[in-house]
C-alpha cells in the first residue's frame, strides 16, 4: 500500500541509495493505479545516455532513486516498469523510455505521455512541463537546476526537491488530462498515439539507415555507398568509444569523405576536422577499411538515390488550400496542427499518395475525410462570422 500524506499535505520526497530501499518502494508502488515517472541523466559527452537519478511518484509517495548509488540494483524497477497492471506516465517520454529500453530490453508497459495526450487535448505543439503544471496543478516550477551535473555527488538538497517536482505534478496532470480526453472522447486517439510511442522500433537507429538522416542531394550511388558505410562505421564506432557521434565525426566531414575516397592515413587527414592522431589510430584504421569495403562493391549492392516524389509537383496553391483546412480543424476540434499532420505530409497528400498517417485512424476522422473532399471538389472553404468552415460545393 502507497503511504499517503494527511489532508491537505505533500509528501516530502525519499532518497532512495539502497537496494532493499528500492525494492521495497517498488513493491509499494506496484499496488498504484498509475506511478509518474521520470529521469535525469547526462549524455552531453557520451554517445550513450548515463542514467543518473530515477523519480518515482505514486498517489501518497514521492522518491528520488540514486542511479549512481554504489551497488544499487535496479532491478525491482525494471519490474515495475515491466506490470501491466501499473501504468506508468511521462512527459516527454522518448528520452526516458529510451533509457529504460537500453536498461531492461523493452519499454514501459503500459504507457502514457502528458505531452502527447496534451496535443489531443488541445494544449498546442510540444506543450512544455511548466505550462501543464501552470494549467492543470496551479504549480509554478523552479528551472534552477534544469542544467544541473546530475552525475556528481551527493546530491544537494535543491537537486533533490527540483527532480521530486518533476513527478509530484505530474500526478495532477495526468489525471486532469485523462478526465478533460474521457469527457470528449478522445481516450481512443490517444490510445493510438501511445500504442505508436510503446514501439521498441521506433528508438533503435539502425546504423545501415544512418546515412539516410545525412540526406544527401547526390544521385551518384557510389558516392552513396561510400556514405552508407561512413554513416554505419560512425554509429558503431561511437557506440564502442561511447561519444556522440557527432564528436567523433561531423556530418559534412563525413559528406567530404564520401566524395574524395582517402586510402591512407595521410589523404585522411586533409579531411576538415580529421587530427592525425585520429588517422593514424584505431579509430582512423577502422574508417580506412571501411571506405576500402565501399569501394569494393559491385554496382548491384550500392544504395539507390533517395526517390523523388512521382509525378507532377503538388500545386502550391492546393497545398496552401490543405493549411488552411488543416488551421480550421485544428480550431474546431481543439487539437495541435502538427500532431494531426506536418507539412510533408500536407504536401504529400496533395501530391496523390494515399498511404499516409493522416488517413488512418483518429487523424482520418477529423482531418483526413474533409481533405479529401476538398481535393476532389465536393466541399469549398467559407467563411463564417470568424471562422473558416466547410460549404458543400454539390
Amino acid at each position: 500500500m502507497s503511504r499517503k500524506p494527511p489532508a491537505g499535505a505533500e509528501a516530502a520526497p525519499s532518497l532512495v541509495t539502497d537496494s532493499e530501499g528500492l525494492a521495497a518502494l517498488c513493491a509499494r508502488l506496484r499496488g498504484e493505479r498509475f506511478v509518474t515517472v521520470d529521469t535525469e541523466f547526462m549524455r552531453e559527452r557520451t554517445y550513450w545516455p548515463e542514467l543518473c537519478v530515477v523519480q518515482l511518484a505514486g498517489e501518497g509517495e514521492v522518491a528520488v532513486v540514486d542511479a549512481l548509488a554504489p551497488g544499487l540494483d535496479l532491478a525491482p524497477l525494471g519490474e515495475l516498469l515491466a506490470d501491466p497492471a501499473v501504468m506508468k506516465v511521462f512527459h516527454a517520454a522518448r528520452q526516458d523510455v529510451e533509457i529504460f529500453l537500453l536498461r531492461f530490453g523493452a519499454v514501459p508497459t503500459p504507457i502514457y505521455d502528458t505531452q502527447v495526450a496534451a496535443q489531443v487535448a488541445g494544449f498546442g505543439d510540444q506543450v512544455s512541463y511548466d505550462s501543464l503544471a501552470r494549467a492543470l496543478a496551479g504549480a509554478n516550477i523552479d528551472k534552477a537546476h534544469r542544467f544541473s551535473d546530475w552525475a556528481a555527488r551527493p546530491l544537494s538538497p535543491a537537486q533533490i526537491a527540483y527532480a521530486a517536482a518533476d513527478v509530484t505534478h505530474l500526478r495532477r496532470i495526468y489525471t486532469g488530462l485523462t478526465a478533460k480526453l474521457e469527457r470528449e472522447g478522445r481516450t481512443g486517439w490517444v490510445a493510438e498515439e501511445m500504442a505508436e510511442l510503446a514501439n521498441p522500433a521506433g528508438y533503435r537507429q539502425d546504423p545501415e539507415t544512418a546515412w539516410e538522416r545525412l540526406k544527401p542531394r547526390s544521385h551518384n550511388r557510389r558516392f552513396l555507398g561510400a556514405l552508407r558505410a561512413l554513416a554505419a562505421w560512425r554509429e558503431r564506432e561511437a557506440q564502442r568509444v561511447n561519444i556522440p557521434r557527432g564528436r567523433l565525426v561531423k556530418d559534412e566531414t563525413l559528406l567530404e569523405l564520401a566524395a574524395t575516397l582517402p586510402t591512407t592515413a595521410a589523404e585522411l587527414t586533409r579531411a576538415r576536422g580529421i587530427s592525425e592522431g585520429f588517422a593514424k589510430g584505431k579509430s582512423g584504421a577502422s574508417l580506412l577499411a571501411a571506405l576500402a569495403e565501399a569501394k569494393a562493391l559491385p554496382d548491384a549492392d550500392l544504395p539507390e538515390a533517395p526517390r523523388e516524389r512521382a509525378g507532377a509537383a503538388p500545386s502550391p496553391a492546393l497545398v496552401a488550400l490543405l493549411k488552411v483546412l488543416l488551421a480550421a480543424k485544428s480550431e474546431e476540434h481543439h487539437v495541435a496542427p502538427r500532431l494531426l499532420a506536418s507539412s510533408d505530409e500536407l504536401e504529400r497528400l496533395a501530391a496523390g499518395e494515399e498511404d499516409l498517417p493522416v488517413l488512418h485512424g483518429w487523424r482520418r476522422e477529423v482531418f483526413g475525410e474533409a481533405a479529401l473532399a476538398l481535393k476532389a471538389g465536393r466541399v469549398a472553404l467559407g467563411v463564417d462570422g470568424k471562422r473558416v468552415r466547410l460549404i458543400d460545393a454539390a
